[in-house]
């Protein structure tokens, strides 16, 4: 069966965009959902004709403009998401995010100091230097975590969460490595192995910006058990909604999988953007249109795709997580759909699900809520049993006192039937 492993939005010079290769052995490893293609070196809106033809590209930014009047002035979702006012309480100190994908430079300048040691899961492929590494990784980390550089940290991408730190996972290869092919016909456990090792080496958040959204998409068991894995361990799983809104609208997984936060993508107006996938699992929106990136190349690129609403969304879930760390994620997902902004008529629908996400404003309502600690995400005893959270009838006083009250009263009462019997036939004795 021939499956397509699709990114959410895309580093590459190229649109990532539905191509077909064979399956792996066992599952299937997807690529990111990007959002790609160089174009002019100014960045601009788009308008009229052009738009369809420039909707997949990322623009470069020359070096002469990447500063704090330039760049930072143009991450339009910092203020989107209203960052100024969740920062009051947090930037996302002493959570980790782990960022499965292609890997993720640590020695950028935006991101030195954030990034914990990368985990290879594929093992190959290339490495620092070439062109075709860790670059929608890279660019992914610095939504949600980075943390800008130079005098007062005013020169280029700042993070979500600022303080978070980066746990790199690599799951996948990028789109033009030559090795890619290889790795999705030997690496199709990488995904599912990612989320449980991210799960048991300190990851509070999981970020997806990548998937499977084409015809053929179909959920993997391997991944579906890490996931849920995950979740029963207290860890929130963002994911990106897929890139198929031009496409036939396709399932894509991971994003489909219960108890995940799937990120559909807006404009800067608040407006659904067509290539972003409809369907019912989304679960709020964030800014997938006209978004700087960082890339390893100490360059900034202007991109588009449902990947940079996962990690837009993955640093808000780092906020709340943050100033709330009781939190579940089945109580952060509620929070999250709850205080969305711009919700749309009805309550929700499948373009934008709640609305526009809020970390302030979850941050906020989150004050009210009582921890719920490490229950099931969404779907109950479906995936969890009973959870770790349900009585144990075998393990404290509460649980074998009444049995043994019981057991006690029993043994009592069949003694003195046993004593009233033998002493009604026994002789009778005259004093």
């Amino acid at each position: 069966m021939n499956r397509d492993d699709s990114p959410g939005g895309r580093v590459e010079q190229s649109r990532v965009s539905g191509a077909t290769g064979a399956a792996a052995p066992v599952g299937r490893v997807p690529r990111p959902h990007r959002a790609p293609r160089a174009r002019a070196p100014r960045l601009s809106r788009r308008s009229g004709a052009l738009a369809a033809a420039l909707a997949a590209s990322l623009v470069l930014v020359p070096s002469a403009v990447a500063y704090a009047d330039g760049i930072r002035a143009q991450q339009w979702g910092l203020d989107a998401m209203h960052t100024q006012q969740a920062w009051r309480t947090t930037k996302g100190e002493g959570i980790t995010v782990a960022v499965l994908d292609t890997g993720v430079d640590a020695l950028h300048p935006d991101l030195k100091g954030n990034v914990l040691g990368e985990r290879d899961l594929v093992g190959f492929g290339a490495s620092r230097g070439d062109r075709t590494w860790a670059r929608h990784g890279t660019a992914m980390a610095g939504i949600i975590a980075g943390h800008g550089h130079g005098p007062g940290d005013a020169d280029g991408v700042m993070g979500i969460a600022p303080e978070a730190k980066i746990l790199p996972v690599r799951v996948i290869l990028e789109d033009k490595d030559p090795a890619r092919s290889k790795a999705r016909n030997t690496r199709g456990n990488a995904l599912a192995d990612g989320i449980r090792w991210a799960t048991d080496h300190g990851a509070d958040v999981i970020n997806l910006s990548l998937g499977d959204d084409s015809r053929s998409a179909h959920p993997e068991p391997a991944e579906d058990e890490a996931v849920q894995y995950a979740l029963r361990k207290g860890v929130a799983v963002v994911a990106s909604a897929g890139n198929g809104g031009e496409k036939g609208d396709h399932i894509s997984y991971p994003a489909a999988y219960p108890g995940v936060i799937a990120a559909a993508a807006v404009d800067r107006y608040g407006t659904h953007a067509s290539f972003s996938t409809r369907r019912w699992y989304a679960t709020v929106s964030a800014p997938g249109v006209d978004v700087v990136i960082a890339d390893p190349d100490d360059r900034y690129y202007e991109g588009w795709g449902t990947s940079a609403a996962s990690a837009f969304v993955s640093g808000a879930v780092a906020l709340v997580k943050a100033a709330h760390p009781g939190l579940s994620p089945a109580q952060i997902k509620q929070l999250l759909e709850d205080t969305a902004r711009n919700v749309p008529s009805g309550g929700r629908d499948d373009s934008r699900g709640y609305g526009f996400v809020d970390p302030a404003a979850a941050i906020k309502a989150a004050g009210r809520l009582e921890p719920e600690g490490l229950k099931s995400a969404e779907y109950g005893r479906k995936y969890f049993g009973t959870g770790p959270d349900a009585p144990d009838d075998g393990g404290g006083p509460a649980g074998w006192a009444a049995p043994l009250a019981g057991a006690l009263g029993l043994s009592l009462l069949g003694a003195a039937v046993f004593l009233w019997r033998l002493r009604r036939n026994a002789p009778f004795e005259r004093p």
